[in-house]
């Protein structure tokens, strides 16, 4: 079997099984390396682009994230946002038509804005259950306050559960 490079994205929820990740060396090419042991061949999978520490710290504690879906100029409009697992998560609560979140289903790139700090973005739409139960918990933890708590309830309802979307940087510098 010859190795592959094997992208961590949509298809799965990202992460690796404990018993996997023994096995798992980075080769220095921003690549990941599985080994198992047995096995001749041996599949990599691209190490995904990360935020920065500095950013994930704003982004758990701010309340609000400003983004901007599509490379079309328009204005940034403020969401919430959730870090789960040192990962950016964030849901619609509207789902409008032509709302953020159709936006990123129809063209995956954008721009989100920590202060005065423009970072480009892919939106991943996430299908995994384990991984929307964990962006569920997540919201109600941090928007736990008597008004923000019925909308974030509501961000734990099917239509919005659909909507749940991972945010990556497209370069690991921030």
């Amino acid at each position: 079997m010859p190795k592959q490079s094997v992208p961590v994205d949509d298809r799965s929820d990202g992460f690796l099984s404990c018993s996997l990740m023994r096995h798992v060396k980075e080769n220095g090419k921003g690549m990941l390396r599985l080994e198992q042991p047995g096995c001749k061949a041996s599949a990599r999978m691209k190490a995904k682009p990360q935020f920065a520490a500095d950013t994930l710290a704003v982004l758990r504690e701010s309340k609000g994230l400003r983004i901007q879906a599509g490379t079309s100029p328009h204005r940034f409009i403020g969401i919430w946002v959730v870090v789960v697992k040192d990962r950016v998560f964030v849901r619609s609560w509207s789902v409008k038509p032509n709302g953020w979140y159709r936006a990123f289903l129809k063209e995956p790139r954008g721009t989100i804005q920590i202060a005065d700090c423009k970072i480009a973005v892919r939106a991943i739409l996430i299908k995994s259950e384990r991984l929307r139960d964990a962006v569920d918990r997540a919201y109600l933890d941090k928007y736990n306050s008597t008004g923000a708590l019925k909308y974030a309830k509501d961000l734990g309802c099917a239509k919005s559960r659909a909507t749940t979307i991972e945010l990556v940087p497209l370069s690991s510098t921030h």
